[in-house]
């Protein structure tokens, strides 16, 4: 009797970004058959799909929308399908593919099949989350844990997968994951040992459709966390609190303003308590904004039940510097100073650089705009500007909203960064303002990869006015 053969199992990848790159490379390395498909095509991902051929990864690019007939060729022998967080999870092709009973999996799930057995952080909510995830990575490495962090920042969770596949000897202590609801979403098998939930706004509803589904979304993190750390100051959260599970909750406000009295909290004398017990003063960290607080007694609460000592985090957090990109200080000219918050993305994440940098301010703000109220934006734009510099996208759409509310600082449209920057100065120096302030309130895909790409166009445009810290 002849044996028959067994077809190879095919893995597929959607996506050529850094994570689709990443779990490419991860499954090869577990000896699978894996293709990727990238719905573009440009000579950047034609450099990517070469290079990856030659390390025996099959990529395809498409350079039309992704459609169930893109798989029909391999839908009898394929294992899974692994999706890249910029893939919209409720997609049409998607859909038809589970109803064929194929398997489909975020890169984010993927990794965490390989990784569960390592102690994990998950941090997630509207805003904060990678400085919470930075800040405790810090304190976490400093006092001699050894962690790795990534997710939606730093390295994509396959490649920590596949750095400890090859690093037998490497032991890791914890992993300090950013998690964003793309990636939440594609992993619903996802269970971190602590889960942070820093702030809850709409955002996204360009694909969450409503605040309820982007709700229940990160809200599903924190229910497969074992143990579940929440901003108290979040008003929002703070009003759901009885259809979250248990977990600790931390605030900066006074305790009269809570409902329930935080875990850990600041006095009115800016003193950190842990319940009845003192711990340190606000005045360790070193980088501004009240929402910066909310992020440090997150970082606290963590690390204390991780176990490491109050003094212990205290040095830790006196040497933790601004992140790149979120309220980052780049130094001034003359006796103005400027403010990169590009990671500002939405309405809600820049009305708290608006209100964490020194006044008067010039705003330079705009590209793609997402969905969600501008009003509150607009409300703060009054109080702290002398004036809006609008460029990309959305700028024409967010002057005609900024003049219906009978602003009377300087408004003015250009159509790059670069332009914005030119005007901002002068505009600056004529209305004596203290800050340049680049927090666009929008995502960058308009005109740039990702906010990074635009914080660092925005630092080297400074650098040539001759900018001193």
């Amino acid at each position: 009797m002849t044996k028959q053969k067994i077809p190879t199992q095919l893995y597929i990848v959607l996506g050529l970004g850094n994570s689709g790159i990443n779990a490419s490379k991860l499954l090869k390395s577990e000896g699978k058959e894996v293709l990727v498909l990238e719905n573009n095509s440009n000579k950047k991902l034609i450099d990517i799909s070469q290079k990856l051929k030659s390390e025996g990864i099959n990529t395809i690019l498409l350079d039309e929308p992704l459609d169930i007939k893109n798989f029909i060729d391999w839908k009898d022998k394929i294992a899974s399908i692994i999706v890249s967080p910029g893939i919209d999870w409720g997609h049409k092709a998607l859909q038809e593919l589970r109803n064929l009973n194929i398997d489909i999996k975020g890169e984010v799930e993927l990794a965490w099949e390989r990784l569960n057995h390592i102690p994990s952080i998950g941090i997630t909510g509207t805003n904060g989350k990678t400085t919470v995830t930075n800040m405790l990575n810090h304190v976490l490495k400093l006092n001699n844990l050894n962690t790795d962090m990534g997710g939606n920042i730093g390295k994509a969770l396959s490649k920590i997968a596949l750095e400890i596949k090859y690093k037998n000897d490497q032991k890791l202590d914890w992993l300090v994951l950013e998690l964003s609801s793309y990636q939440i979403e594609g992993s619903p098998r996802l269970s971190p040992t602590i889960g942070i939930w820093t702030t809850f706004t709409p955002d996204h509803l360009e694909r969450h459709h409503d605040i309820e589904t982007y709700f229940k979304i990160k809200r599903s993190l924190l229910e497969k966390s074992s143990i579940r750390i929440y901003n108290s100051d979040d008003q929002f959260l703070s009003d759901k609190r009885k259809e979250l599970p248990e977990g600790i909750w931390v605030g900066t406000n006074q305790q009269s303003s809570y409902s329930h009295h935080p875990k850990f909290w600041i006095d009115q004398k800016g003193y950190i308590f842990e319940d009845k017990t003192k711990l340190f003063h606000r005045s360790i960290l070193k980088i501004p904004g009240k929402h910066n607080l909310q992020n440090l007694l997150l970082v606290i609460a963590a690390a204390r039940e991780i176990g490491v000592d109050h003094l212990s985090i205290a040095k830790s957090i006196n040497t933790f510097k601004a992140i790149p990109h979120r309220l980052e200080y780049l130094g001034r000219i003359e006796k103005l100073n400027f403010y990169n918050d590009s990671k500002a993305t939405n309405f809600d994440s820049s009305i708290i650089g608006l209100k964490a940098v020194p006044t008067p301010i010039i705003l330079l703000a705009g590209g793609k705009q997402k969905k969600g109220d501008y009003h509150s934006w607009i409300e703060q734009i009054k109080k702290s500007t002398n004036g809006v510099i609008l460029f990309g996208e959305s700028a024409k759409d967010l002057k005609e909203a900024i003049i219906r509310s009978s602003y009377e600082g300087e408004l003015i449209v250009k159509k790059s960064l670069e332009g914005a920057i030119e005007v901002s100065i002068e505009i600056a120096r004529k209305t004596k303002s203290i800050s340049i302030l680049l927090s666009p309130a929008c995502a960058s895909f308009d005109q740039y990869q990702n906010y990074e790409e635009r914080g660092d166009h925005f630092k080297k445009l400074v650098q040539k006015y001759g900018i001193i810290k």
